[in-house]
């Protein structure tokens, strides 16, 4: 059984093909400058030189059938003929709160996605685009919606409910949902089944150029950082994270700023790159700081902080922890992230083992023996997760 897992953005539509009989890779891309002159495909496959396909993609639909051509391509494609695409999983970032599983498309689905579109202006419009374009390529194919707000969906109303007047609640929904759902529900999932034992209380802390941390009780999110948007909780890339709310009317009445430029302002120009002046990317950051550059390490010093405070928060709201998981680019990568966050956390106890610690990308265990708490390393696999969901779903009959 073959599954295609698409996420499409306003402008690109990234993607994965997967064999479930092994659950392997079997061929992955992007298609970028969707819309935009200069469109492009890069497509992948194991053991294979990239491919890049220079067309131009008007619109969703016309990315699809280059993919479609790509990946029946007698010379650089892996199937023979569309049918054995036999379903396609999509990663839909805003489901509100209605859906706090993935779920089969149909008319209703996507007319909720639609109306989740003020929650997620950026992205649900063009997760719609995405399904309909598959919808017009690979018809009569079933196709599933893998919501990034999902896994959240079981928090309790104390955590997810903002002091403000209940009216706009009912209202607009207004609330906290959070996000990377599919990445916190695979390392979550995965840690449990390494350690066989799903009566856990988990830290997840999937860290990169967007971040968050979920609390995680046996197997399932209690908290989570990021809120109604992205926007909120961790210091991140270019996002500010959690701040006074008074900051955007200062800003409007000194500076002169419109609301939608400070919104700008926090989402693409603050984080460690605001603070730093220098760069979003924190390998950049490290590089800078070890070269004496005294805001570059300040930024990653406040992203550190920012980390083990939320760590902390989240141990009082599990009633302690077991394991504490890093994952994503900064998570998985970065041993100097991981060392100064959890050296932060010596009063829990948490030991870490700085030759286990020392490598990028492995799943292991990073704490001593003797730690109180223990530390793991768990690459994400945000694909795969939609991949299992839409095989389930999709042939569950």
């Amino acid at each position: 059984m073959k599954i295609l897992v698409v996420n499409c953005g306003s402008s690109s539509l990234k993607y994965q093909f997967i064999n479930m009989d092994g659950e392997k890779v079997i061929a992955s891309g992007i298609a970028e400058r969707i819309g935009i002159q200069g469109g492009m495909l890069t497509h992948k496959v194991p053991g294979k030189d990239k491919k890049q396909f220079s067309r131009e993609l008007k619109d969703h639909s016309e990315a699809f059938k280059l993919l479609m051509e790509v990946l029946i391509d007698p010379e650089y494609g892996v199937i023979k003929s569309m049918d054995e695409i036999d379903a396609v999983g999509h990663r839909v970032l805003h489901g509100g709160s209605k859906y706090s599983e993935s779920i089969l498309i149909d008319e209703n689905v996507k007319k909720a996605i639609e109306e989740c579109i003020p929650l997620g202006p950026l992205h649900n419009p063009a997760n719609l685009m995405g399904i309909n374009a598959c919808e017009e390529v690979l018809k009569g194919v079933a196709q599933v919606a893998v919501f990034d707000t999902a896994f959240h969906q079981t928090m309790p109303p104390e955590a997810y409910l903002y002091a403000i007047p209940y009216e706009y609640y009912e209202k607009y929904k207004i609330r906290k949902y959070g996000f990377h759902g599919t990445s916190h529900k695979y390392v979550s999932a995965r840690a449990a089944e390494i350690l066989n034992n799903d009566k856990l209380k988990i830290i997840t802390c999937h860290l990169g150029n967007g971040s968050s941390i979920s609390a995680v009780k046996d197997g399932k999110c209690i908290e989570t950082s990021m809120g109604l948007t992205p926007l909120d909780g961790l210091i991140m890339g270019t996002r500010s994270g959690s701040l006074d709310p008074a900051v955007v009317k200062f800003l409007v009445d000194n500076e002169n700023m419109s609301v939608d430029e400070v919104d700008t302002m926090l989402n693409k120009k603050s984080g460690v790159l605001g603070i730093s002046g220098l760069s979003s990317d924190f390998r950049d950051l490290e590089q800078a700081a070890e070269e004496g550059n005294e805001r570059a390490q300040l930024a990653l010093n406040a992203f550190y902080y920012r980390v083990a405070y939320t760590i902390g928060a989240y141990t009082a709201v599990l009633g302690g922890a077991d394991l504490i998981v890093f994952t994503a680019g900064v998570g998985e990568n970065s041993s100097q992230a991981r060392e100064n966050i959890v050296n932060r956390l010596g009063y829990m106890g948490i030991k870490i083992d700085a030759e286990a610690n020392d490598m990028r990308g492995e799943e292991k265990v990073i704490s001593t023996p003797d730690s109180l708490v223990k530390v793991m390393v768990i690459p994400t696999n945000e694909e795969l997760v939609i991949a299992r969901d839409t095989q389930r779903l999709a042939f569950s009959k």
